[in-house]
């Protein structure tokens, strides 16, 4: 008699969905961060989840500056900086303008795993009280202290829009050899806020005397197989970090023979030169062939 066949699934199977993704879980202990589903699931773009969920991962004190985020990321600044406007205005980042007790000014970054949330109290104080969103803050009637936080936000984007000199300000041979890299290596594609800033250490060699071709080997030579950061990094240390060659040497002036100055031949009154007065070169061959004759 054949054995009994069963349609039916196994018990282990009874809970597992028939597609999409199966969590295979694993307990950390150390080294983990703790993000919202709110943020991780997050609708729109990919490297806004991203750049947030890196900067959660990160220590207090650690930079998140745009150059420090393009250094970890592949994406260029325009990206990271969208990145950061869509965090700010959601109300997970605040950037705040701080004096300090000298009287300087600097900006902290305040980053909210909750936006309005309040710090955990098991972890370390933070200064100041917490935002709300950005949204509720367009809608809510004008504070004092809405009012510093658009005040800041503005002052902030201005300060990150003065801090580029615009391309159309920069040397144009310059901007002709950053333009001319990508002809020699495709990947060195740049922006044109990444060519305003490179453009003043180009101008500072071809004013040194370096000229263009010799700019484009020293920036493009020996370049790795694989940029871990933007090109714009690496043409920038290599623009910092290599020394600008030393001036031509002036070369030895040639020493040219005096020019005599013009006499008058005392016997033919011809004018010719020499150092003294006398006769000229015609007038003292006649008196030879006489005293010889």
């Amino acid at each position: 008699m054949a054995d009994p066949q069963s349609n039916a699934r196994l018990r282990a199977d009874a809970g597992a969905p028939a597609s999409g993704v199966i969590h295979v879980r694993t307990r950390l202990t150390a080294d983990f961060t703790v993000i919202s589903n709110a943020l991780a699931q997050r609708r729109g773009s990919a490297v806004t989840v991203g750049v947030a969920a890196y900067i959660l991962s990160l220590p207090d004190g650690s930079p998140v500056s745009i150059a420090a985020l393009c250094e970890h990321f592949t994406e260029g600044e325009i990206l990271i900086s969208r990145a950061l406007r869509e965090l700010e205005a959601a109300g997970y980042l605040e950037r705040r303008r701080e004096r300090l007790p000298a009287g300087q000014i600097r900006t902290r970054t305040y980053f909210y795993a909750v936006p309005g949330g309040a710090p955990d109290p098991d972890g370390p104080p933070e200064p100041g009280k917490p935002r709300r969103p950005r949204k509720q803050l367009a809608t809510a009637a004008a504070t004092p202290a809405s009012a510093t936080v658009q005040e800041t936000s503005q002052a902030l984007a201005q300060a990150e829009a003065e801090a580029l000199p615009p391309l159309a300000e920069a040397d144009p041979q310059a901007v002709a050899v950053l333009a001319a890299l990508r002809r020699v290596d495709p990947r060195l594609i740049l922006s044109e806020q990444e060519a305003a800033r490179l453009a003043p250490a180009v101008a500072l060699w071809l004013a040194a005397g370096v000229e263009a071709p010799q700019i484009t080997e020293l920036l493009t030579a020996r370049l790795p197989d694989r940029f871990r950061t933007r090109p714009a990094g690496i043409l920038a240390f290599r623009l910092r970090e290599t020394p600008l060659p030393a001036p031509p040497a002036l070369a030895h002036p040639v020493e040219r023979p005096a020019v005599l100055p013009f006499q008058t031949c005392d016997g033919c009154d011809r004018a010719f030169r020499a150092p003294e007065p006398g006769r000229c070169r015609d007038c003292r061959a006649g008196n030879l062939l006489r005293v010889a004759g």
